[in-house]
């Protein structure tokens, strides 16, 4: 179908993301899993956003777009988390053909864009009460997409999950709320506009 780059959260590339990708390639797409972390991993959020810092945004935006290099023209992105802002970041660097973000999104001048693509859609999908969750954040990206007249299509679920499609973070995950999820995203990425 079409080719699909994934990008993990500030803890690195752990069971939420392999099954993403299982997904993904179950439904006929090819994944490239971009590890920013060359397989360090964290079960705290405190110790991955220690490491994310001391690598540096520049150095990890760098690194995401590095891990694109061989896709052709017109993939996917996926983030999760602050992966969210990396594939919003590869978005506007390189022309794909639309963007998934869970549970994460960053505003445009935090990644340096002066604007979003008019041609690439987005979807962003949060529990409504994640404790990471910066709701100006979201709403900054709302308006660029909307701005530009690209669509976006926001969806909230309840809980206080972060990464709550993740199975080995108990406290989190949530199968109904990650059923529905993935429902959406493999709708969204066999869609055409």
């Amino acid at each position: 179908m079409t080719n699909i780059a994934l990008f993990h959260s500030a803890l690195g590339v752990r069971d939420g993301v392999r099954d993403a990708a299982k997904r993904l390639t179950s439904a006929g797409h090819t994944v490239t899993i971009v590890d920013q972390y060359d397989g360090t991993t964290f079960s705290e959020y405190s110790q991955g956003a220690a490491h994310y810092k001391a690598i540096g945004y520049p150095t990890l935006m760098q690194r995401a777009l590095d891990g694109v290099t061989t896709l052709p023209d017109g993939f996917i992105t996926i983030g999760f988390s602050n992966g969210g802002g990396m594939a919003e970041y590869v978005a506007t660097q390189r022309r794909v053909s639309r963007v998934i973000l869970l549970s994460g999104t960053l505003p445009l001048e935090m990644l340096g864009a002066d604007g979003w693509p008019s041609d690439v859609p987005v979807q962003t999908h949060y529990m409504s009460n994640d404790p990471f969750r910066q709701q100006e954040w979201v709403d900054s990206l709302v308006s660029a997409v909307t701005a530009c007249g690209a669509r976006i299509e926001v969806y909230d679920y309840p809980g206080t999950g972060h990464l709550f499609t993740d199975p080995s973070l108990q406290d989190e995950y949530d199968p109904l709320a990650t059923e529905l999820l993935w429902s959406r995203v493999l709708s969204f990425c066999g869609s055409s506009d």
